[in-house]
């Protein structure tokens, strides 16, 4: 039994060491994008409301539309959501094997 579970631990370490590199490497291009991505919001949203003023106030809604899911509150919030999804994965297949 104990050469049964020493064989995997051995096993789970490298799926333990690639899913923390996956998490760290996706928290920084998460972090790089959620900057770039704050500013072209910011933009989107200034050019939504003068569209609301300007121009027809359809396009006004849909570029605000597109400004909110690219801010730090739409599709960055969820990429971080999913990412504590795959942590936590890590951490109960961690907890599971090594206990």
């Amino acid at each position: 039994m104990f050469l049964l579970k020493l064989l995997l631990k051995i096993v789970a370490a490298p799926v333990i060491l690639a899913l923390t590199l996956f998490v760290w490497i996706c928290a920084g291009l998460v972090y790089l994008s959620g900057l770039a991505l704050g500013i072209i919001s910011t933009l989107c949203a200034l050019w939504g409301v003068f569209q609301l003023i300007v121009g027809p106030r359809h396009n006004g809604v849909i570029v605000l539309i597109l400004a909110f899911l690219i801010s730090p509150y739409g599709l960055p919030l969820a990429a971080i959501w999913l990412l504590g999804k795959v942590q936590d994965l890590k951490f109960a297949i961690q907890n599971k094997i090594y206990g």
